[in-house]
């Protein structure tokens, strides 16, 4: 049987070539399937009668899609603040774009496939661990709702890799709206080449905001479109618990998806200063200041757009700062809406922000799981029973009974059956997150070739608002003794 074809169409390789370096990945010793997303790879039309065994040999990059055309991209970026004017895909090659059933073309990635021009002394591999990670993450952040690249297949290479201790490796195949990064516009600013700024503009434009192009000035379009794009994504990230980790420059996606799962996790203890990242000592990254960091990346976006925006640099200043300064509105609005989904509410009263930031503070004095409390909230609405729950975990403090007191007060004022009320909750609470130790005990196993355990956990995630009393277990916070918890990049 000849190399497959799978119908790869290759809008950014027809870019200028200092895009990107032509690269094919390096071959590995033997390739194995770990884990295959088949419903991913029906949803973008891909040939059904595929076998594990010819997605493991693609997946890995030992076989090339005869359409294919192997790049990596180029790209720039600020790293915990710093700037770093090349960066680029180190580990990762971009195979060619699938247009799916839902006609969206989605490039088709491979993650820690070997060496390319860009790996800055790198080895170009990955480990199992981390990669199986961004997979169980990434599909449970979709389950969840959120705007997020995908993942479709681990492949075990057969070698090792070596970190801090030898592990087995592996290759991601990771699916993205695109790969365009607010760093990739960094790359071409950096080097003064407007040509290559417009063209880059020209693209995101085309592919991901079209309404964008008819405006009478197209890159003060794009950065307003990027820039609600981003205000909402963090508000779903905060409505969960989420904390990404490294907000670096090179890590927010122009088409506002979620990329880049290294040290991520979700927030047990309400605690807005949370931080996960072992590397993150300034907090830089956590969990409360995730829409300022968003504010930030977006304005060093600006500044690569300034030339486009308008030939007097400081109308083009002034225009685009009024675009990022439009952020905390839209983040602002956007967060509201989502909290006041999760205590039950559709209308809208002046008092709402403050009802809501009562509850958060309760929260972080009484040290309540954040998660464990909506759900209680989401039972508390419809039964009064559940009420005494939700006081437990408050610690039997005064203030949430007083905070109980006017939420039902309120309740009484939105227009909802209970019946309506019940699915707004549901819907807006997860009842299972991707907990950090059932993660870290699920690729533990995965590492040492069992994935039974991974494989359970992640079809628990795949259903996180649906109450599965069965998987109990899934829902708890980790011990004591497993807190506090850092992760780490998987580089």
């Amino acid at each position: 049987m000849g190399p497959m074809r799978l119908g790869f169409e290759h809008t950014y390789a027809a870019l200028p070539a200092r895009f990107f370096a032509a690269v094919p990945p390096t071959t590995t010793a033997d390739a194995r399937m770990v884990i295959f997303n088949r419903a991913l790879w029906d949803e973008l039309g891909l040939d059904p009668n595929v076998d594990e065994t010819q997605a493991a040999a693609l997946f890995s990059g030992n076989e090339l899609a005869e359409d294919s055309t192997p790049i990596a991209m180029a790209y720039a970026g600020h790293q915990f603040g710093q700037f770093v004017p090349q960066l680029g895909d180190g580990r990762a090659i971009l195979l060619g774009e699938v247009r799916g059933r839902d006609g969206v073309l989605r490039d088709i990635q491979l993650k820690g496939s070997g060496r390319t021009p860009f790996s800055r002394g790198g080895d170009g591999r990955a480990a199992i661990g981390p990669m199986l990670r961004e997979y169980l993450i990434s599909e449970a952040m979709h389950a969840l709702g959120i705007p997020t690249t995908r993942s479709l297949a681990v492949v075990a290479t057969g070698e090792q890799v070596y970190r801090q201790q030898i592990l087995p490796g592996a290759v991601l195949t990771r699916v993205a709206a695109s790969h365009i990064r607010v760093g990739t516009f960094q790359f071409f600013a950096a080097r003064g080449d407007r040509e290559a700024l417009q063209t880059l503009l020209d693209y995101v434009i085309s592919r991901h905001y079209p309404e964008a192009g008819a405006a009478e000035v197209p890159a003060l379009a794009l950065l307003e479109a990027v820039t609600k794009r981003q205000a909402f994504l963090i508000a779903d990230w905060m409505r969960v618990g989420f904390i990404h980790g490294v907000m670096n420059t090179d890590n927010m996606a122009l088409s506002g998806e979620t990329i880049d799962y290294g040290p991520c996790a979700f927030m047990n203890s309400y605690d807005p200063q949370t931080v996960f990242s072992s590397i993150d000592l300034g907090g830089r990254y956590a969990y409360t200041n995730q829409p300022a960091i968003a504010q930030w990346n977006l304005a060093r976006l600006a500044e690569t757009f300034l030339p486009l925006i308008d030939a007097d640099t400081n109308k083009a200043i002034e225009l685009a700062t009024g675009v990022v300064e439009d952020f905390v509105e839209h983040f602002e609005a956007r967060f509201l809406e989502c909290m006041r989904r999760k205590i039950g509410l559709v209308s809208e009263e002046d008092g709402d922000a403050d009802l809501i930031s009562r509850l958060l503070a309760a929260m972080q004095n009484a040290k309540a799981d954040f998660t464990l409390a909506f759900s209680a909230i989401s039972r508390a609405a419809t039964s009064a029973g559940e009420a005494a729950t939700l006081r437990t975990m408050f610690a039997g403090a005064a203030e949430i009974d007083e905070w109980l007191s006017d939420w039902h007060m309120r309740l009484s004022r939105d227009p909802q059956t209970p019946d309506q009320r019940a699915e707004t909750l549901r819907l807006a609470n997860p009842e299972f997150i991707p907990r950090n130790h059932q993660v870290e005990a699920a690729l533990e196993a995965a590492t040492s070739g069992d994935m039974q355990p991974f494989k359970r956990l992640l079809a628990v995630l795949q259903r996180p608002y649906d109450r599965q009393s069965e998987f109990e277990e899934y829902r708890l916070p980790p011990p004591p003794s497993e807190v506090p918890y850092k992760t780490f990049c998987g580089t």
